[in-house]
């Protein structure tokens, strides 16, 4: 069994619309903290240079949003009515794990220009592979994004999908659908240009809107797309981290290939 990464990290040196802000306790800094936690909370008196070297543990504390690097969108993060099921839709923590670990399959879109890519992008794909997804297969959209990873133009520059397109997939019984791009949607300066071209309510995050009507997850910021060994033939296990009342959660995404 082989393991391979399709995460990207959570990097407080990355540009990012919400920058992430990482605070480190040093094993020295960590002793004193816990030294004055106990004080505090149970009474207890202990000198922190009574530790070996004077040290006890590290401690991290990040602040940063949800869609930070690899994570999950739930159908809540969508909108706050569905129109299925109770009309409410499921935060993360409520999602069906069963839909996080399933056979995957990757769609080579990297030849796809900034904007939105269709069905019939879809079919030719499909076409091309010789295969079409499985209800709930987990679909993967390789657009080449990841490398950008980081910089401003990871933002910007990407291709999404049209609501035909997430309809499509929806239609086949997928219920996962990721991506290595910030957005499953285009890029907001492609979507508000065509919407004041046209003034049509259908361009305006399609992908995401599509959600309120039909129950499904998205998984953004995905990488290493390209380390796949084919279009099909391996399993991709992404679970959300358990986040009570969350739209979305972080998944360390890897795909499982049997050698």
């Amino acid at each position: 069994m082989r393991l391979i990464d399709l995460s990207s990290p959570v990097d407080s040196s990355f540009v990012e619309p919400d920058p992430v802000v990482h605070d480190v306790l040093t094993p020295r800094q960590g002793a004193e903290h816990m030294s004055a936690e106990m004080r505090e909370h149970f009474g207890i008196d202990f000198d922190p240079d009574e530790l070996p070297d004077g040290e006890f543990l590290s401690l991290d504390r990040i602040s940063l949003t949800t869609h930070t690097g690899t994570h999950v969108d739930a159908p809540s993060h969508y909108g706050s009515k569905a129109a299925y099921g109770t009309g409410v839709p499921r935060h993360i923590d409520e999602m069906p794990l069963d839909w996080f670990h399933r056979p995957g399959m990757v769609l080579d879109l990297t030849d796809a220009a900034t904007g939105v890519v269709g069905a019939e992008r879809l079919e030719k794909e499909f076409a091309r592979i010789g295969r079409r997804p499985e209800p709930l297969d987990i679909v993967l959209l390789h657009t080449g994004a990841d490398s950008r990873v980081g910089t401003p133009s990871y933002f910007t520059d990407f291709a999404g999908l049209d609501g035909p397109a997430v309809e499509l997939l929806l239609d086949l019984g997928v219920r996962v659908i990721g991506t290595d791009a910030f957005s499953l949607d285009a890029p907001f300066a492609d979507i508000i240009a065509r919407y004041r071209a046209t003034g049509d309510r259908s361009v305006l995050w399609p992908a995401h809107f599509t959600g309120r009507r039909r129950e499904y997850c998205q998984i953004e910021r995905l990488a290493g797309l390209a380390s796949l060994p084919g279009p099909y033939g391996f399993r991709v296990s992404c679970f959300p981290v358990k986040i009570t009342g969350a739209g979305a959660g972080w998944a360390r995404a890897v795909a499982i290939v049997d050698d």
